[in-house]
């Protein structure tokens, strides 16, 4: 079979075009090139897509003996991904770009690209499971619960799913580094990536800064009173703490978290945690690995990338995903990516776009 593995430079993405080479598959790497301007070297952990990581992969592709391109993709990343980043934050929205970059750039534009060269599947180095269904093939939690990403990997649909690999699908990490350092692979030692890659010293609030502007405004209490000052709402998310500089301590002494933020009015509202519980997401745009499930039915929520698995009724149409959780939650913002599994099997993924608030104990 002809596999395209696309290989970031990291041991993961590595020991997966090392294991699709050791099944007997006719493999070719290719290096996504998603910025005009790569900086020549990572810093420890942070980021990813830098010339260091390219030359790495290249080497571990001479390594392995197989043929190696790098497809710049940097246009479409921007437009696809870093743009929308920064249009959902400037709306007041907190959104999650891996989930966007797995969507639009590895499993939509190489996925593509790939198909229109002869290749029949794309392999990557996520971990995640992929089973033979009665209904197609399924995605489902990886082997080691410690790194799996069917999360970020939650958007993508049945034509998408039938077309991908995920060699790492039955081992940990551990072992995935044991095997790069058997094969000789100079990455067995790298860092994960982690942070967001087009932002590699990790600094969120400065990048949204210097692309969007400082824009002065209030912070407010639940009153309505004014209790700090911020340079613009978008270095704000919901169910943030630090960085409030709040002046006017709340009156019980405990702390306040960001409770809304409101773009018309340029307003924060802080408040304490209690009031950030939500038991009601409403989700916009929804996804399915199978085809749409209406429901009602009874399955898991998730809403991070390693976040709590949350008991929930699930029902939904076209265009919409209602999800009620058995018991309040926090930390969750318009923006966000809501996943829905039955048991570890991912049914679809839908962009929260409301939530309905409820008070702890009442």
């Amino acid at each position: 079979m002809k596999v395209l593995v696309a290989m970031s430079g990291g041991v993961d993405s590595s020991v997966a075009a090392a294991r699709m080479v050791a099944a007997g598959h006719e493999v070719t790497g290719v290096h996504l090139a998603l910025s005009k301007n790569p900086q020549s070297f990572r810093t420890g952990a942070r980021g990813c897509c830098s010339l260091e990581d390219s030359h790495d992969a290249r080497r571990v592709a001479d390594r392995l003996g197989i043929p190696f391109y790098v497809w710049d993709l940097s246009d479409r990343f921007r437009a696809d991904v870093v743009d929308d980043f920064v249009a959902e934050y400037a709306a007041g929205r907190t959104p999650n770009p891996c989930l966007r970059c797995n969507e639009k750039i590895k499993f939509a534009a190489v996925l593509e690209r790939g198909i229109a060269l002869g290749f029949e599947k794309v392999a990557t180095g996520h971990y995640a499971r992929l089973v033979e269904g009665p209904h197609g093939v399924e995605l489902h939690r990886a082997a080691d619960a410690a790194k799996d990403q069917s999360y970020v990997l939650g958007v993508l649909d049945q034509q998408q799913l039938a077309h991908s690999l995920f060699p790492l699908c039955d081992v940990p990490k551990s072992q995935v580094r044991a095997e790069a350092r058997e094969l000789g692979l100079g990455v067995a030692k790298k860092p994960d990536s982690h942070d967001i890659c087009f932002i590699p010293d990790g600094d969120t609030a400065g990048y949204l800064e210097r692309a969007l502007g400082a824009d002065p405004g209030r912070i407010v209490d639940e009153d309505g009173v004014q209790v700090g000052e911020h340079d613009g709402f978008h270095q704000f998310t919901i169910g943030q703490r630090r960085g409030l500089r709040l002046g006017t301590p709340a009156p019980d002494g405990q702390p306040r978290f960001v409770l809304d933020i409101e773009p018309v009015t340029n307003t924060v509202t802080v408040g304490p945690r209690a009031h950030l519980a939500v038991g009601v997401i409403e989700g916009i745009r929804p996804t399915w690995s199978q085809g749409l499930v209406a429901g009602p039915w009874r399955g898991l929520a998730q809403v991070r990338a390693h976040g709590e698995a949350m008991p929930a009724t699930i029902s939904a149409d076209e265009s919409s995903m209602r999800v009620e959780l058995d018991e309040p939650a926090t930390g969750i913002a318009p923006g966000q990516a809501v996943v829905v599994y039955d048991g570890d099997r991912v049914v679809g993924s839908s962009t929260i776009a409301s939530t309905t608030r409820v008070r702890e104990g009442a």
